[in-house]
């Protein structure tokens, strides 16, 4: 028996993710839908809940920030339109405004591509050199000292590699391929995230403030 594209989440991540990028990588840049751009972070989800406890707290978050672009995406039709509407509310610091909780959903998108990018070029079975790197980079900068040593002690309770892609119906050839193509097609997407915000002058500084902000919240 076949398996359909619902037993296979790696690729209907790296799908829906072609779909983003090919907006995202319009010259100029077209109106990504926020809904479009929440399906598609829904599916990430799943990886999240397959790293186990060492990233719960990141599942959390993200789905609830992606539940909430979904919901969004009922009344507001862009991205670029709902980054404007916070911006003329004066909104867009506030916590749980839909402009700061895009920021929260681009970062759990950069971590799922590091983590992809160090799994390619990591040798061995273990995840947890590939899944700390990531973490190092995109998460730890913005958690206290103690959400930082429950997430390096939740990181021996790892799935192996060949346990991850089993959970994920890959083996390592697909599974290669299929995380290739979310890495080339997450970049733009990303970047595009990224632009609305420094495009209108509000800089990286305004991602920074999120992030030390959030990491008040999860101490």
């Amino acid at each position: 028996m076949g398996s359909s594209e619902e037993d296979k989440p790696l690729r209907r991540i790296a799908a829906s993710f072609e779909e983003l990028a090919g907006v995202a990588k319009q010259q100029p840049p077209g109106a990504m839908e926020v809904g479009s751009f929440a399906r598609a972070c829904s599916h990430v989800s799943v990886l999240f809940g397959c790293l186990g406890i060492a990233f719960k707290f990141a599942e959390m978050d993200y789905v609830a920030k992606v539940d909430d672009l979904l919901e969004t995406s009922k009344t507001i039709s862009t991205l670029p339109d709902m980054v404007e509407l916070d911006i003329q509310n004066g909104t867009v610091r506030q916590a749980g405004s839909h402009a700061r909780n895009l920021l929260r959903v681009k970062r759990g998108i950069d971590m799922v591509k590091i983590l992809f990018e160090q799994i390619l070029a990591t040798e061995g079975n273990s995840l947890r050199d590939a899944a700390s790197k990531a973490y190092a980079q995109v998460f730890a900068p913005h958690h206290g000292w103690a959400i930082r040593k429950a997430v390096a002690i939740g990181m021996y309770a790892l799935p192996s590699k060949s346990q991850l892609l089993k959970k994920l119906n890959e083996d390592e050839s697909s599974a290669k391929v299929q995380m290739q193509n979310f890495i080339r097609s997450s970049g733009p997407v990303i970047l595009y995230a990224e632009d609305l915000f420094t495009s209108r002058n509000l800089g990286m500084d305004c991602v920074h403030s999120f992030a030390h902000s959030c990491a008040n919240q999860q101490q």
